[in-house]
């Protein structure tokens, strides 16, 4: 498979404070690969340095086959960036904003622009100052997505947006990926990585815990049970059969049983529990 993301023992700090620290992960063609972490683990200060925009301390960066340092402005032609704060010139009208954008490329981006906004029901004769934040993020995916780029990377793309909006997000990535494009994804939104990513790297205060399948990582994750007997509550994370976990609780006078997902710092901690683990 052909890499378009190709990270090699990354490394970036910030004095005394925490940045990244010996990052490899690759991202192959074709693929919606997650990028999953709370806030602060690291995650946009790798893509920051994925893209240039900061100057990073070791290793190496390769993106579209091309070096992440010295053909930084031929990459940034062939990415769609979507940063995690959708930040505008307030005056300018939607419409104004997104033709900026098409123009700055060199590029007459209008058919494609009008499709987005229709499918987002973005209204472009708005001025900035007066779009909610997820408004003010669909006007951002529209600048991301409407030169048609072989990468995309969302940095934290849906905070704002309603579900219905997110759901045609999506759709428009997949659509795009089934035409030959890739994606990175950056979220600490879990159930977004197991619905639509086909890998994921996990990220805590600037390390890579692990890299592999969705699949796979749902799969070594615990459950987290909360169940009430007797009028009292007890939680906790079980990662046996769930089978055996039912025909032992039946046994008992339940007043209450919930067996869900945990949460993303849930499942840090499970794996964090032998260490940490790369792949």
């Amino acid at each position: 498979m052909e890499n378009m993301i190709g990270i090699r023992n990354l490394t970036k700090r910030y004095g005394k404070k925490r940045g990244v620290e010996d990052v490899s992960f690759e991202v192959q063609k074709g693929e919606i690969f997650g990028f999953i972490g709370p806030n602060g683990a690291g995650k946009s200060t790798t893509i920051r340095s994925m893209l240039g925009f900061i100057r990073f301390d070791s290793g190496s960066i390769s993106i579209l086959g091309m070096d992440a340092v010295k053909d930084h402005e031929k990459i940034l032609e062939k990415v769609g960036y979507m940063p995690s704060e959708a930040l505008f010139y307030p005056g300018m009208k939607v419409s104004e904003v997104i033709r900026y954008a098409a123009d700055v490329r060199g590029k007459d981006c209008g058919q494609e622009a009008a499709k987005l906004c229709e499918r987002l029901e973005v209204d472009t004769s708005k001025k900035i100052r007066e779009l909610s934040l997820g408004n003010r993020k669909k006007v951002s995916i529209v600048c991301a997505m409407q030169h048609r780029p072989e990468l995309f990377i969302f940095d934290e793309p849906t905070g704002g947006l309603d579900p219905l909006v997110q759901n045609t997000f999506f759709e428009l990535i997949k659509e795009y990926v089934k035409e030959g494009a890739t994606c990175l994804l950056s979220t600490h939104i879990l159930p977004e990585v197991r619905k639509h990513c086909d890998r994921a790297a996990i990220m805590r205060e600037g390390h890579l815990i692990k890299t592999d399948t969705v699949e796979n990582l749902i799969r070594s994750t615990a459950k987290s049970v909360k169940v009430t007997v007797d009028g009292r509550t007890e939680e906790y994370m079980y990662n046996g059969d769930l089978n055996d976990l039912i025909g032992e609780l039946s046994k008992r006078h339940l007043e209450n049983l919930s067996i869900t997902d945990p949460s993303l710092e849930d499942m840090f901690m499970h794996f964090y529990e032998g260490g940490k683990e790369k792949s």
